[in-house]
């Protein structure tokens, strides 16, 4: 274990789990970060298991334009999506972080 290791392993053991779970400022943290979370993931997954449900049937093999069917339009769309949404997260991680600094941050003032 290097030295790091060890200094975390040390503050970590310090640390009461359950005293951080009954704070609300870490329960309205976790609940904004899960709500975000399984919209992000609803989103993603809905719109990417239409693909092979749509593929069946004759909606995406229409033309769009000139020759490009909708089944091109849409798988584009799904990289687009893919790119929004990493984007989206790491934007909000940081945000997350903050919040999660914060948390402790309380935590160690409220004398733990």
């Amino acid at each position: 274990m290097s030295q790091l290791d060890n200094k975390i392993s040390a503050k970590c053991d310090g640390i009461n789990y359950d005293k951080i779970d009954r704070m609300e400022t870490f329960n309205q943290f976790v609940k904004k970060k899960n709500t975000f979370l399984f919209g992000i993931t609803i989103t993603f997954l809905t719109f990417y298991l239409l693909l092979p449900i749509l593929a069946f049937t004759s909606v995406l093999q229409q033309k769009a334009v000139g020759n490009i069917t909708w089944v091109w339009v849409y798988s584009l769309a799904l990289f687009i999506m893919t790119i929004i949404l990493c984007t989206l997260y790491v934007k909000m991680a940081s945000k997350f972080d903050k919040a999660a600094a914060d948390v402790l941050q309380e935590y160690e003032k409220a004398g733990a």
